[in-house]
């Protein structure tokens, strides 16, 4: 299950944006912490590999991640852009989510994934 996607914006032949916003209702929020539900990393690596395939390379298989760094958590309700840069030299992912405040874009997650296609 994805989350609402509100616009996408291709940047580049192998960059794009989404704006997606993480409604609470979203199955990877049940039972992760009653108290707080928050995103677990799974499933935004999950998101990552969804938009990859459908927007970048259709035929790539999760490889390796090379890193991955979470900063803040991502909460219901939370609106974010999801950047994916594609490096079809390297088959190499680049990802980061970014919670928007308003006008800010505050970190949330980052990272790198190796393809196989």
């Amino acid at each position: 299950m994805t989350p609402h996607e509100i616009a996408r914006t291709r940047l580049a032949p192998h960059r794009w944006e989404l704006h997606l916003r993480l409604d609470p209702a979203l199955f990877w929020f049940k039972g992760h912490f009653a108290v707080q539900p928050l995103l677990p990393g799974v499933a935004q690596l999950d998101w990552v590999m969804h938009y990859a395939r459908e927007l970048l390379v259709p035929e790539a298989r999760f490889h390796k991640i090379i890193n991955v760094k979470f900063q803040a958590p991502l909460l219901p309700e939370n609106e974010v852009c999801l950047t994916l840069d594609w490096q079809p030299e390297r088959h190499t992912l680049s990802f980061s989510y970014q919670r928007l405040c308003g006008e800010q874009r505050l970190p949330a997650s980052s990272g790198k994934i190796r393809l196989c296609q």
